[in-house]
């Protein structure tokens, strides 16, 4: 039975190595995509190849994004796709997604495709808890996702009941208060109304700028331990390094600020932050999990990568991309 199953197991991957090309479903927030890869795709190569059907140039934010075992992993851009930890049944599935979340949307997303795609994945996390929304912002925020679906409010067309059938506030906020779901609509509409005048593009910009004050914006989360053994929570973002007790995730014991760190370090499972102060006292933690290890080391270098880049001046490529955006904003209002 044992040597029946290696040798289909080692048919199997024959087949793979024989074969030229294999398949992949990307998911993006929108949407499905298929595409026929060749067996030497670099996960490069692949990027490249889902970024030029979306025709999306602000690569820098994006990943894509597998499951391994119960922890996530990002696609390898040097690494043959093959010879990753990706899903072994094909099509294999990944998912397009924003690994960096930007520090200020309005400034620093140029295209709408990256805005639009930006905008689904903030919603998706709010409404599922993933990121915490106090009531009234939730309210608010429904009422401008509503815009950007919906276009400009119109009594004759926007009746009582047309919200039915949509997913708007998170359960929590709903449980919070003895309303009916035709109160809530009520609520959100008289928001929503209020909005006229704005594009679609302009609704979700909206909402991108009040979602990213809110304490969880952006904040990839993990446990870890510190030198006494003392369960914590990593937090991971644009601004910097956060500690949290593992109960509140809304407001950190302390912070490392980007521009505070001098260097980080990682060995053995032990993580080490060296403050540029050295009167402040080296933070280490330890995570023991080396997946997980593996992904805090990406997410801090690619947050410190673009912290410094926000820091500098816009590269000839964004130059460039801002003034054709301008271009074409300006062209679709006199339009």
């Amino acid at each position: 039975m044992a040597s029946a199953l290696a040798a289909k197991i080692g048919l199997n991957s024959l087949k793979r190595r024989q074969a030229k090309n294999f398949s992949v479903r990307i998911c993006t927030m929108e949407s499905d995509m298929e595409f026929s890869c060749e067996v030497k795709w670099k996960g490069k190569d692949l990027f490249d190849l889902v970024c030029r059907a979306l025709g999306l140039r602000e690569t820098w934010f994006f990943g894509l994004q597998y499951n391994v075992k119960d922890t996530v992993a990002w696609l390898k851009m040097e690494k043959r796709v093959l010879d990753q930890e990706v899903p072994k049944e094909e099509p294999i599935t990944l998912h397009f997604l924003a690994k960096f979340y930007p520090e200020n949307a309005e400034e620093e997303l140029v295209q709408d495709i990256t805005q639009h795609l930006y905008f689904l994945q903030v919603k998706k996390k709010i409404l599922e808890e993933e990121i915490h929304c106090p009531p009234e912002a939730s309210v608010l925020l429904a009422s401008y996702a509503v815009h950007a679906k919906y276009g400009e409010y119109d009594p004759i067309v926007h009746k009582p009941g047309f919200l039915a059938q949509e997913e708007l506030l998170p359960k929590r906020v709903i449980n919070l208060y003895q309303m009916t779901a035709e109160m809530w609509e009520e609520r959100i509409t008289a928001c929503y109304a209020e909005h006229r005048g704005r594009t679609r593009d302009e609704a979700e910009m909206e909402y991108l700028k009040i979602a990213q004050d809110l304490d969880m914006y952006g904040v990839n989360y993990f446990p870890i331990r510190n030198k006494k053994g003392t369960d914590l929570l990593l937090g991971v973002d644009a601004l910097g390094l956060h500690i949290y007790e593992p109960d509140n995730r809304l407001t950190p014991k302390c912070s490392f600020p980007w521009n505070e760190i001098r260097n980080i370090s990682y060995s053995d499972k032990e993580f080490t932050i060296k403050p540029l102060d050295k009167k402040t006292n080296v933070f280490k933690f330890n995570s023991s999990r080396l997946r997980v290890n593996k992904l805090i080391l990406q997410l801090c270098i690619g947050n410190h990568d673009l912290f410094m880049r926000r820091r500098r001046v816009d590269s000839l490529e964004v130059q460039q991309m801002k003034a054709q955006a301008r271009e074409e904003r300006a062209r679709n209002c006199r339009g």
